[in-house]
């Protein structure tokens, strides 16, 4: 976002000083509304547009409670009846104790830059008639279309994974989340193409952001002014077609501007990285958005095509067990329990083990304790024994093959070419640390290639 005009002094003026101020070179930040994405418009009185969607990492299709209202682990974005984008439309350098009377209207939305205890630096928006807006954060208010709360970490020592901390229908918050009560805002152009541009940080219940004096910010080369969030918003747009040729991107920060920007030295230093004026906060089909606690997934309408649905995801299912996969030890009949089974191990459940690919039911062959790896009794290689779950959330699939290999060491079944995208995605992990994981459960990936192919056992009849 860029807003044009002459730079300013540092010392504030003696008074308010409005300077006008456009927006030629690309759309700017919208609005945060309360109404719900659902409430699309219509083309032919028969299709809503749909911008894109938002799926959440490691829910597998619904939170562990339940998807209620904004509390989901999927959200799709559809144009409003009514625009509700901003754009920046004034510039006020003042004295910070003028800071509150210039903020008192909250029917004009604005971005305060606190420079020290005596200057301060508001960019006022005014409606924008071409742009809807949704925000993102850990908040409840009214204003923020998708609630969003931490998603469960993981590590390589294995394990189901897949829960999500403070993620249920209860009213409480994590006292220790990481993510912003107002973490982001995606603008999308109410005109075809419907482009999707990303912001850090969102208007919160005053229709206010507010950068206090500690935040990352700066003046802009033209004078105007810029900023990062605490622990920052960052974003990995696919280095291809994320359908065709899935490849990862490089993780980059989005400014509060919607500038893009290196990584910091660690996710909150102050210092910022070195902006990179070749990309753009513009959304594709692949992008990841990270917030720090949780990663966002965005898949446009084009390349959800190609995913599964949950009645195709079904009928996979049933054809897996139409084939009446064996346990090679106890010969009996093994089957995939049904996508609405989670977390429950059902008696005929397929297991695996995690090394080799081989595929039994639960058995006690060359047990010896818990949480010790055992020998797989075709082949004889040690490592984890672990149920198999089918992935459930579509959205995460990068085709509609068959699921023929699993994630290692959780055991989610997808297609290959899904899990041989998302083995190579580096997903980040606490302050500076970056972790290949599994989509559907956030657990770590590991082994060589952090996915195996399944090896069935047929019917013996």
């Amino acid at each position: 976002m860029v807003l044009e005009g002459s730079s300013e002094a540092l010392c504030p003026p003696p008074s308010l000083e409005l300077r006008p101020s456009c927006n030629k070179s690309q759309p700017s930040p919208p609005l945060g509304s309360s109404s719900q994405p659902q409430d699309g418009v219509f083309l032919d009185d028969k299709e809503p547009v749909k911008y894109g969607e938002l799926i959440v990492l490691g829910h597998n299709g619904s939170l562990a409670n339940g998807d209620k209202g904004r509390r989901r682990s999927r959200l799709a974005l559809y144009k409003r009846p009514k625009a509700n984008g901003v754009k920046p439309d004034v510039i006020h350098n003042v004295s910070t104790p003028l800071v509150s009377k210039a903020l008192s209207n909250k029917s004009q939305h604005s971005i305060s830059y606190t420079l020290s205890r005596s200057h301060s630096v508001i960019v006022e928006y005014t409606h924008d008639t071409n742009t809807d807006m949704f925000q993102i954060g850990r908040s409840t208010e009214s204003m923020i279309d998708f609630v969003v709360t931490d998603t469960a970490g993981s590590s390589s020592s294995g394990g189901q994974g897949g829960g999500a901390a403070g993620e249920g229908g209860g009213g409480g918050q994590s006292a220790q989340s990481t993510i912003s009560r107002y973490a982001c805002r995606i603008m999308c152009e109410r005109s075809a193409p419907y482009t999707a541009r990303i912001y850090a940080a969102g208007f919160d219940s005053s229709k206010n952001i507010f950068l206090g004096e500690r935040a990352a910010k700066w003046r802009t080369s033209d004078g105007l002014m810029d900023g990062l969030t605490t622990n920052g918003v960052l974003v990995m747009h696919p280095a291809g077609e994320f359908v065709c040729e899935p490849a990862p991107g490089v993780w980059r920060e989005i400014s509060v501007c919607g500038n893009v920007f290196a990584l910091r030295e660690t996710r909150s230093a102050q210092q910022r990285g070195k902006l990179v004026e070749n990309e753009s906060n513009t959304l594709q089909d692949g992008s990841l958005i990270d917030l720090c606690g949780a990663t966002l997934l965005w898949r446009t309408p084009a390349g959800l095509r190609h995913t599964p649905t949950l009645k195709q995801l079904e009928s996979l299912r049933q054809e897996l067990n139409a084939a009446r996969p064996q346990c090679p030890v106890g010969f009996n009949t093994l089957a995939f329990p049904s996508l609405a089974q989670r977390e429950i191990v059902d008696k005929k459940q397929p297991w695996v083990y995690v090394n080799c690919g081989h595929v039994h039911g639960y058995h006690n062959w060359g047990f010896r304790k818990e949480k010790v790896p055992r020998e797989c009794p075709m082949c004889r290689r040690v490592g984890p024994y672990v149920p198999l779950w089918l992935g459930c959330e579509g959205g995460l699939y990068l085709d509609a093959g068959p699921p023929t290999h699993a994630f290692c060491p959780c055991g989610h079944v997808c297609s290959e070419k899904t899990v041989g995208g998302w083995s190579q995605i580096p997903l980040p992990h606490g302050t500076h640390a970056f972790h290949a994981a599994c989509p559907f459960c956030g657990t770590w990936l590991t082994g060589e290639q952090g996915h195996i192919k399944l090896i069935f056992q047929g019917p013996v009849d």
